[in-house]
């Protein structure tokens, strides 16, 4: 009587803990408790042994019937809540076509990057290699070996952050050059690009910018190798048709010196506020290496010749995209920065 007595409890049991039952993964746990090796319905069969023998077999038909009961009872339940699930999912991964669909915000790429990946394209494809140097220079590599002594006045041209006696932020990636020249021998084609750092803060100057320095050292380099270089870059940064000029300049690690001048792509030379009514805009800084740089290298300038040339990426970037301020391309402005979507 006691064991009728358990199983009518066992069965109460299960139809009442199955109604609140809503996912598959409480059902087998529930499933488990009356129907596994140490669930309910097993501990019953364990308990055979304690009744008369005679009342065994009678006990256990009673007992495997409860189990397929419940079996069948828990496949039941198992089909409604599985059923119940999948409806639940089609009702979340519901979509509607008539609602607008959801618009997902492309990023942009900053001004100085799409210049840089531009240049790297254009110099790349005329053969030249890449290179890039420390941000942290000692002087012989800033200022030293491009043929400024540290009495030289050429130093007051450039304001330098300087970290010690010997180590400064660089103020060019000229000092770049001099690092392959000493690891590399002729022929050389290299470009570095880099960030630069100068005591300078105003509209059209930053303490901190960007530089892309070239390199061409091999024998036989002339002035003219430069001007067909600098015609070619002109043209495919600023469009066809336009053309270059050199001016004289000094710089202390090229003689000759020049300024490099493009006609102005927004008036087409005849002169408008772009070019302040001269039809030029001055672009960068080259020349043809000196000498005395090329020995601090170990390269013999009598038998090997080459030209240089450097440019501020802010700069191009300001005069391609028509920036009119600096100050613009460090703000971290999304408003600007989203208009050069590519």
């Amino acid at each position: 009587m006691e064991n009728m007595r358990e199983i009518d409890e066992i069965k109460a049991k299960i139809d009442e803990t199955v109604k609140d039952i809503k996912t598959s993964a409480t059902l087998r746990e529930i499933k488990m408790k009356f129907l596994g090796k140490t669930g309910e319905i097993s501990a019953l069969m364990k308990k055979l042994k304690e009744i008369p023998p005679e009342e065994r077999p009678a006990m256990g038909k009673v007992i495997n019937a409860l189990r397929e009961w419940a079996e069948k009872r828990f496949d039941e339940f198992e089909e409604a809540v599985k059923a119940a699930e999948l409806g639940a999912r089609y009702e979340r991964e519901k979509i509607d076509v008539t609602l607008p669909g959801k618009q997902r915000k492309k990023g942009a790429y900053h001004p100085d990057t799409l210049i840089i990946d531009e240049l790297v394209s254009v110099f790349s494809g005329m053969g030249f290699e890449i290179f890039e140097g420390p941000e942290i220079e000692n002087d012989y590599y800033n200022f030293t070996a491009l043929n400024t002594p540290k009495d030289h006045p050429a130093r007051d041209m450039q304001d330098t952050f300087y970290l010690g006696a010997d180590y400064l932020l660089r103020t060019q990636t000229s000092a770049g050059q001099i690092r392959v020249m000493e690891n590399k021998k002729p022929p050389i084609k290299i470009l570095s690009p880099g960030k630069v750092y100068r005591f300078d803060d105003d509209a059209t100057h930053s303490p901190m910018f960007s530089q892309m320095e070239g390199l061409v050292v091999d024998k036989g380099i002339t002035l003219c190798d430069l001007k067909g270089m600098l015609d070619e870059f002109a043209r495919k940064v600023f469009g066809d048709g336009i053309k270059t000029r050199l001016r004289p300049s000094y710089f202390p690690f090229t003689e000759p010196s020049v300024e490099v001048d493009v006609s102005c792509f927004e008036c087409g030379g005849k002169g408008c506020k772009l070019c302040k009514g001269t039809g030029w805009i001055e672009v960068l800084g080259a020349g043809m290496v000196n000498r005395a740089v090329l020995q601090n290298c170990g390269i013999d300038p009598d038998e090997y010749t080459g030209f240089a040339f450097g440019m501020g990426i802010e700069r191009i970037a300001m005069l391609k995209y028509g920036i009119n301020n600096m100050k613009l391309l460090f703000d971290g402005d999304v408003r600007f920065l989203k208009q050069f979507r590519v």
